[in-house]
């Protein structure tokens, strides 16, 4: 069964629209994505998250006019969650300015009028059918685009969605993941929807790990969005380093960017039913998945369309650092 869509080198690429709260791994998510001939980028919006969202837009613009791609339009969304208000940025893990405090020239570009929101909605309608939607913040923007247009999952192709812990602990309380207990109202409305989701938890993404060889490898490149990525990896190691026992790093949003591109392709992710726990208590943002019944393999629930990934067919490290350097084969 195939649960990752897939595109040949032959085909045109799909168009992308990429939801995040642009820090360290964002970066590297987006930098992914930029270097995927699969897909193409037709719009960003930003989130309040790993920093606010405004300055999520701005590290964004930047790191695009590093890539060489001004066409990208860029959008600021929500800095507030749906309940309650944004509890701040993260700095010691993104550095103060989300990207580990490194200096990105500034881009001349300023983010679009239009909300998040809103350039998500006119995207789905302009490639009806086409566009894959890729969350690696919290999902306040979508939840937003699902409210203003009911019809909003019939014109997306999947979405797939960086966050939660269906096996493992949480990141930020025992058992909830960032992304989700940043705004578990936001993400219980993006489940909830009719379209198609592959939820990537934490079971994967601290599974993919980047080493200091691959920072070295992306510092001596030619192409200065790689060296960026590799100089912001810096801070990010420090934070993991008592994690791993070494220096290196989780790869979260990037896992969910090679996934939704196809390079990376699932090997156990079964539909199931979710549930995020909206309550105020000591369960506030942790995603309840369903998982009875699959010690013999993974088993699909009936008319359940959201799936669960728990296990890919390679590691995304040394793919990422290929694509970042842009040696990596195209898509067979």
């Amino acid at each position: 069964m195939n649960t990752a869509p897939t595109t040949a080198h032959t085909s045109a690429p799909r168009p992308v629209y990429l939801d995040c709260d642009t820090g360290i791994d964002d970066s590297m998510a987006l930098a992914y994505l930029l270097r995927s001939p699969e897909v193409e980028l037709v719009g960003v919006g930003t989130v309040s998250g790993n920093v606010d969202a405004a300055r999520a837009a701005r590290n964004t613009l930047d790191l695009l006019a590093l890539a060489g791609r001004p066409d990208v339009p860029v959008a600021v969304g929500a800095h507030h969650p749906l309940a309650g208000e944004f509890a701040g940025p993260v700095p010691h893990i993104h550095g103060e300015n989300g990207v580990g405090g490194i200096a990105l020239a500034p881009s001349d570009r300023r983010p679009v009028a239009e909300d998040a929101a809103t350039l998500l909605g006119r995207l789905a309608r302009e490639h009806a059918g086409a566009l894959s939607v890729i969350t690696v913040g919290p999902t306040t923007n979508i939840a937003t685009a699902l409210r203003r247009d009911p019809e909003l999952p019939g014109l997306v192709r999947d979405v797939t969605t960086m966050g939660g812990a269906a096996l493992v602990p949480g990141n930020v309380t025992a058992v909830a993941e960032a992304n989700v207990r940043n705004d578990p109202e936001a993400a219980a409305e993006l489940i909830a929807a009719p379209w198609d989701v592959m939820l990537v938890p934490l079971d994967v993404t601290l599974e993919n790990q980047l080493t200091e060889a691959d920072r070295e490898a992306l510092l001596g490149a030619d192409d200065p969005l790689a060296q960026a990525v590799g100089a912001m990896l810096d801070h990010y190691f420090g934070f993991y380093t008592p994690l791993y026992g070494r220096r290196g790093c989780a790869l979260h949003d990037p896992l969910a960017a090679a996934i939704a591109v196809g390079s990376v392709q699932p090997t156990r992710a079964p539909a199931v039913e979710l549930v995020i726990d909206t309550t105020h208590g000591p369960g506030r943002g942790q995603t309840i998945a369903d998982l009875r019944g699959q010690r013999l393999g993974p088993v699909d629930r009936p008319g359940v369309r959201t799936r669960v990934v728990l296990d890919t067919d390679r590691p995304l490290g040394p793919l990422l650092v290929e694509r970042l350097l842009g040696t990596a084969r195209a898509a067979a």
